[in-house]
């Protein structure tokens, strides 16, 4: 994809700065009305707040459109800025320990799956920018365990979801309307106009905006489910222009419902799927305690085959969504790639140790848009297995949380099932510093037990709470 100058709507309504300005003020007035919903959040859950926005959005070093001489090596503002939040949320931790050591030894297939990618740095072609990659991991790993360290680790996963999908979606279409240089660009050989908004492509604002859709039309349904009334007068009118303008955004410039296909067919997936276990629910009959992990399992050894027959069995979803056998060229890619998967098959290339500017420059393509493909690539099927293991005891953990909290599992779900459909055609799993799988990686930790889960303050915000002042950070 290139960036090529978009001109000024000849009929602007309002100024840009003034539009922007709008916004940020908008954006404001929301963050502070979502405070009065959980009040007993502390200020130190804008610590992975800001790490989830930065993942999902574009390096500062494009905001800035600061020039990099050697992109392996990273920006150094990005880097800086990285290692600030990281910092912070070492900081944190240390003023709660013991207040997350459980949200670790709930999560042992997840805590493997880190130390393989460690260890497999060792055999990789590039070890130090490979460790460099794993740190953005560990990072990740830290930012989850400072929402599970919250009082209330649910209500601050939720507040979370909450902040950035107010503020992703209205900033995207501030820069799509009236910033077109950042949030618009063309493509290559189509010269098809694509809306970026604050991701740096198109399918990664699509994905922000299935992230952001699952989560309002999952605040809307559990306040319906529970009768519970809304935090402030205007809540739910709020949420539903909010979806209706992610969905808007999801149709992209074509205004289609296909406009990113792998987005749209993991989102209904993941819909249909929820939509299947709550009618079960109405009806007094509970899902099978299998069903689960069998689903999940026949995505991910369905998503693995794809890659070794040329795509063949998802080619009808391709051509009814108005797409080339080829699947954009997904099948071409992916059996340019089965050589070097065919190399190292059981141990991979060493973590982050693949994609490099000289293998995408070989290869002439960014990713191998298959987020199966891409972990075989870095870690092998070793890697392959623990990434499905931890899936499949997320799977199993949701599935219990059904009965404990319905709702909640249902989120769980609906997050657990979209991800796995996404990466049969785009590329995700391979790394926990991508938003789907940031996510997943959130609401894993979140959900674990290791210490009680409250769904109410034990005391008005102000007050202290385990040893340490509900506000800190």
């Amino acid at each position: 994809m290139i960036y090529w100058p978009a001109e000024t709507p000849k009929e602007d309504p309002l100024p840009s700065l003034l539009a922007l300005a709008l916004c940020t003020a908008v954006v404001i007035m929301l963050l502070r009305l979502e405070r009065k919903q959980t009040p007993d959040v502390t200020r130190a859950l804008w610590i992975p707040t800001v790490w989830i926005l930065y993942i999902a959005s574009k390096p500062i070093s494009v905001w800035f459109q600061v020039v990099r001489t050697d992109p392996d090596a990273g920006s150094p503002m990005d880097q800086a800025f990285l290692i600030t939040l990281m910092l912070f949320a070492l900081a944190t931790l240390a003023r709660r320990a013991g207040r997350w050591a459980g949200g670790l030894r709930e999560n042992l297939w997840l805590v493997a799956l880190l130390v393989f990618m460690l260890v497999s740095i060792v055999w990789s072609d590039i070890p130090g920018a490979s460790f460099k990659r794993w740190i953005r991991e560990f990072q990740a790993i830290l930012m989850a365990l400072v929402v599970f360290s919250e009082t209330t680790p649910r209500r601050a996963m939720e507040s979370l979801l909450c902040r950035a999908t107010y503020i992703l979606i209205p900033f995207s279409l501030v820069l799509i309307k009236y910033f077109p240089i950042y949030g618009v660009e063309y493509g290559r050989w189509s010269g098809d106009q694509e809306w970026l908004g604050i991701a740096q492509q198109k399918n990664s604002m699509a994905l922000v905006c299935v992230i952001s859709a699952i989560f309002l039309i999952w605040s809307l349904f559990r306040r319906w489910r529970e009768g519970s009334p809304p935090a402030w007068k205007y809540q739910p009118h709020v949420e539903v222009l909010i979806l209706l303008l992610t969905f808007y955004l999801l149709g992209g410039p074509q205004h289609s419902v296909f406009y990113s296909a792998t987005s749209t067919y993991s989102f209904l997936a993941g819909l249909v799927c929820c939509a299947w276990i709550t009618i079960r629910e109405k009806s007094g009959k509970k899902s099978r305690a299998g069903f689960l992990p069998i689903a999940m399992t026949l995505i991910i050894v369905f998503g693995v085959a794809s890659v070794f027959v040329g795509g063949s069995g998802i080619r009808f979803f391709a051509t009814s969504a108005g797409r080339d056998a080829t699947l954009t060229g997904r099948t071409a890619v992916w059996t340019s790639l089965l050589p070097v998967v065919i190399e190292n098959p059981v141990v991979g290339k060493g973590f982050g140790g693949f994609w490099t500017s000289k293998t995408r420059s070989l290869f002439d393509i960014s990713g191998a848009h298959s987020g199966y493909l891409d972990v075989l690539l870095g870690i092998g099927f070793v890697g392959l297995i623990l990434v499905s293991l931890f899936l499949l005891s997320s799977c199993r953990k949701a599935h219990k949380e059904l009965s404990r909290d319905f709702s909640w599992g249902l989120l769980w779900i609906f997050y657990l099932i979209t991800a796995a459909v996404h990466n049969i055609g785009e590329s995700s799993l391979d790394s926990f510093t991508t938003v789907s799988t940031a996510v997943l990686l959130f609401m894993a930790v979140s959900s674990a037990r290791g210490r009680p889960v409250r769904t109410e303050p034990e005391m008005p915000p102000g007050e202290e709470q385990d040893g340490a002042p509900a506000q800190d950070g």
